[in-house]
């Protein structure tokens, strides 16, 4: 059973999911000897990294300090990302990985004003780049978090712990900072209070490196009572569904392509991807394709990490899409709706916010392939003609993105069929998604809500926020107060005109 409780002098609130209980709670920051202080004044400062499969991103965020139980309010101050990769990548040395951080880490300390840095929390968060890992070799794992942990330390910060995220924590954690930024919890009114806007939250995509998490809210029957989890926040009861898939993140989708390609042609020394361009190839070592828990089953039986297979881009629209395809499995459902290998999903409900990969690879479409994706039609087209362009075309389109220039086309195609054939997405639905990396200047993901969770920052009780009044009252509100100040007038009026009236000699 996974526990999340932070004791506070204040309200708390719970988020309860079958086997997973999480806790908000508001309140100041803690101090070393356990009492909590707020400070008059000034801002204060959190710091999340998020390490992820491919890379490290750090966030420093800060707050008022007087109006910490406002919430609302928090934004995000700065970032940097970590050179090199993920810190999974450092298993054969995991002393590197706890070196890679400390370039942003010394950012941090230059971002957060010096007497701020003992009152400072710092967490670590890793995804599924660790979650892989942590599956393969546990005791590996453990080894690369505790030389991140040794570096977190040594920094003048209050280290609160570098743990692995499980994928569910990783889409509510996701879909609260989504909402929250998008003040659907909480909102600060014209009469100079926080209320709680009477609005619909919004569903939250994520693709990573090496998973993909839906999450949105819905009344539906739960079928599979470990997809629910019900969060009770700002004195509101949330009911939502939430699924992570691993191996479904961008860096291993190109991966099992190119696994199943390779399988497909016996694994000889030249091998045809129709997912990249014509006029692009490149030679690849086995242990680069087959070095992933997602491509263990298909490796071939004389398996040579070392040797070298030559991949050569046809740049075949209709045969790159079979190809991801079949990463998919739509064949079985025990429940009433599923979305792909035999997942429960019930029906899509609201709007939804897609971020990460989802965001830079639509991005791409629409501003260096000049496309609309306004609806599936459109997302497919401009999938094909991505595919379809020769690498010197792309070259000249976007020198700039030359590194990620051949594995758009998959990645296209597989987000095209993940939102359409996996999660269901139609001509109705499909426009209610917005494809977005922030939030007005604060980035969408996981990290503020973990912070927002670890810090105390979302009570459950409303305390004294007010609730949004409902349109109609408004209305009704407003003509009210014209007929009075109508008949104010008209009162104001007539008395002046009575005492202007003729006057007795």
């Amino acid at each position: 059973m996974f526990l999340l409780r932070v004791k506070t002098r204040k309200s708390n609130a719970e988020v309860s999911s079958g086997q997973r209980l999480y806790s908000w709670q508001s309140g100041g920051v803690r101090e070393t000897d356990g009492s909590v202080k707020t400070v008059q004044g000034w801002f204060k400062y959190g710091i999340v990294l998020d390490a992820g499969s491919s890379h490290t991103a750090m966030f420093v965020y800060k707050w008022p300090a007087d109006k910490e139980n406002d919430t609302g309010i928090v934004s995000q101050h700065s970032m940097c990302d970590v050179k090199g990769g993920g810190i999974s990548s450092y298993v054969e040395n995991p002393s590197d990985a706890g070196k890679s951080l400390e370039s942003c880490l010394q950012q941090a300390t230059s971002d957060v004003p010096r007497e701020r840095h003992r009152l400072t929390p710092l967490y670590l968060g890793a995804t599924a780049g660790m979650r892989l890992l942590n599956r393969t070799d546990p005791q590996a794992s453990d080894r690369v978090l505790s030389a991140v942990t040794s570096t977190l330390k040594s920094y003048p910060f209050d280290f609160r712990g570098a743990k692995i995220l499980s994928g569910e924590d990783e889409g509510v954690f996701g879909w609260v900072t989504a909402n929250y930024l998008l003040e659907n919890f909480i909102k600060y009114g014209w009469v100079g209070q926080w209320f709680r806007p009477k609005k619909p939250t919004v569903g939250a995509m994520d693709l990573g490196g090496a998973s993909t998490q839906i999450t949105f809210e819905t009344q539906a029957e739960m079928k599979d009572p470990g997809a629910g989890v019900t969060l009770r926040l700002y004195g509101q009861t949330y009911k939502v569904y939430t699924h992570s898939y691993l191996c479904y993140g961008r860096d291993q989708v190109l991966r099992r392509v190119l696994s199943k390609l390779m399988k497909a042609d016996g694994y000889k020394d030249t091998v045809t991807n129709p997912c990249w361009p014509t006029g692009y190839q490149r030679s690849l070592q086995l242990q680069e394709v087959y070095n992933s828990p997602c491509t263990e089953k298909e490796k071939p039986e004389s398996y040579n990490p070392q040797r070298t297979i030559s991949v050569v881009g046809s740049g075949d629209a209709g045969q790159c899409r079979p190809r991801v395809d079949s990463l998919f499995d739509f064949s079985g459902c025990s429940f009433s709706s599923c979305s792909f290998d035999g997942v429960f999903q019930p029906h899509l409900s609201g709007s939804f916010i897609a971020f990460s990969a989802f965001f830079y690879t639509v991005d791409f479409l629409q501003t260096v392939m000049k496309r609309s994706v306004a609806t599936p039609a459109d997302l497919s087209a401009a999938v094909d003609a991505v595919c379809s362009s020769p690498w010197a075309e792309l070259e000249q389109k976007a020198p700039k993105l030359k590194k990620w220039l051949p594995d758009y086309c998959t990645v296209a195609n597989f987000i095209y069929l993940l939102l359409t054939k996996g999660y269901h997405f139609d001509k109705d639905s499909f426009p209610n998604i917005a494809f977005q990396k922030k939030a007005g200047d604060t980035s969408i993901g996981w990290a503020l809500g973990y912070m927002l969770n670890l810090t105390n920052m979302i009570p459950a009780d409303e305390g004294g926020f007010r609730k949004g009044t409902s349109y109609s009252s408004w209305v009704v509100l407003i003509l009210l107060f014209v007929a009075v100040i109508l008949t104010a007038l008209g009162t104001a009026f007539c008395l002046l005109r009575a005492s202007k009236g003729p006057r007795t000699m």
